[in-house]
């Protein structure tokens, strides 16, 4: 089977791990600062805050910024459904903005659109979570212009977007943004197994941020309401969760990062050769905008079928039976039953059914070899033309 999707562990990345093995510290050592800061680094931002998955990063970076009841966020229906998620945990609103057909990341137009309605009605989103779909980056600068506009906080999710850039700079750095967010799943750009980290610019929001990690509690004398009663002591200022990331984790994702252009550059290389081998076939191919460096997370193209549900599931069945192990992301999320019992009906977004009805995430991870490549592009030829 070839996956969509592998982590490549070295014998590097299992060194770093081994030796915090044998280190006096598997959790809240140093290796998880050092992570932090190197990634912060790489990014061009002041403050790393690492958790233990992306979704932990959304949640707490709602809750940073005050998302809560009564609130509402919004967020492109085509994506995990964490980005949704994460504001029903703060007890806020869900509401979703169709994506563009183009690019699969949530339209700036549509977004402008639906901003001027909910202006008229009372019902503006305090934050808004565009999605690097793939890896490939929002329009961030319109985006945050409407956020000036608007009054509305913006994370990104850009969990399949590290080492990827924007306008020649690195996603990550929260130019656009309040909080830039990662993932570090194994089939990511680099992974610590399972792990998130919140980028910002912002002291207060970093602070917050660290506290709601690491269940609301302090040892710092500063954040306290009163003088510490000895060396022992902590306080919890405020409600918090257990999200920490290990030093394991932080090792991996250290070591990680040395080869993180490499991977992104050879995921490109991948891309450049797949957009050659596919030319000739019914699909459109993954657009890449000329102001953004994609990450490349996922080559995602989409069937031209005649919007027929029962061809896209007999050449996905297809792949699937020659050891291909081909994808779909995301199922929109609207149209799942949780958000249906929410309110959301089918035909809500109609961009985002559509391209449901047309996507196939091929292989792609850097150890693809050419001859598995191969291997992908003739059997999605022959499927196509069963």
């Amino acid at each position: 089977m070839i996956p969509y999707g592998r982590q490549d562990i070295s014998q590097a990345d299992i060194d770093a791990v081994v030796e915090v093995l044998r280190s006096d510290y598997l959790t809240q050592g140093p290796m998880v600062p050092r992570f932090e800061q190197a990634l912060a680094a790489y990014c061009g931002v002041r403050h790393g805050i690492a958790v233990n998955s992306a979704t932990s990063a959304l949640h707490i970076a709602c809750k940073a910024l005050g998302l809560g009841p009564g609130d509402w966020l919004w967020t492109s229906p085509v994506t995990f459904v964490a980005s949704a998620n994460c504001a029903l945990y703060c007890g806020a609103q869900v509401d979703f903005v169709d994506i563009d057909a183009r690019t699969g990341n949530l339209s700036v137009q549509a977004l402008e659109q639906k901003l001027e309605e909910a202006r008229r009605t009372g019902r503006l989103p305090k934050v808004v979570v565009p999605v690097h779909l793939s890896g490939q980056p929002c329009e961030m600068e319109p985006i945050r212009s409407l956020g000036e506009k608007y009054g509305f906080q913006i994370i990104e999710d850009a969990s399949h977007a590290v080492g990827g850039r924007y306008r020649g700079e690195p996603i990550g750095n929260c130019r656009y943004s309040d909080i830039t967010v990662f993932s570090f799943h194994p089939v990511k750009i680099i992974t610590t197994a399972e792990g998130g980290m919140a980028m910002t610019q912002d002291a207060g929001l970093a602070a917050s941020m660290s506290l709601l990690r690491s269940h609301g509690i302090t040892r710092d004398p500063g954040q306290m309401t009163h003088e510490p009663d000895g060396p022992w002591y902590y306080q919890q200022v405020q409600l918090g969760y257990n999200y920490r990331m290990t030093e394991l984790q932080a090792a991996l994702g250290l070591s990680q990062m040395h080869r993180i252009d490499d991977y992104v550059a050879r995921r490109h290389a991948i891309a450049d050769r797949y957009d050659r081998l596919l030319a000739g076939l019914p699909l459109t191919m993954p657009w890449r905008q000329p102001d953004g460096y994609s990450g490349l997370h996922l080559y995602v193209v989409r069937l031209h079928l005649g919007g027929s549900t029962r061809r896209h599931r007999e050449v996905f069945e297809a792949m699937r039976a020659r050891g291909i192990g081909v994808n779909l992301h995301y199922i929109p999320v609207h149209t799942q039953p949780f958000y249906r019992g929410l309110g959301f009906a089918a035909g809500d977004y109609p961009e985002a059914e559509r391209y449901y009805t047309e996507a196939m995430s091929l292989p792609m991870f850097p150890a693809l070899t050419d001859a598995g490549q191969d291997e992908v592009v003739a059997a999605l030829g022959e499927a196509l033309a069963s």
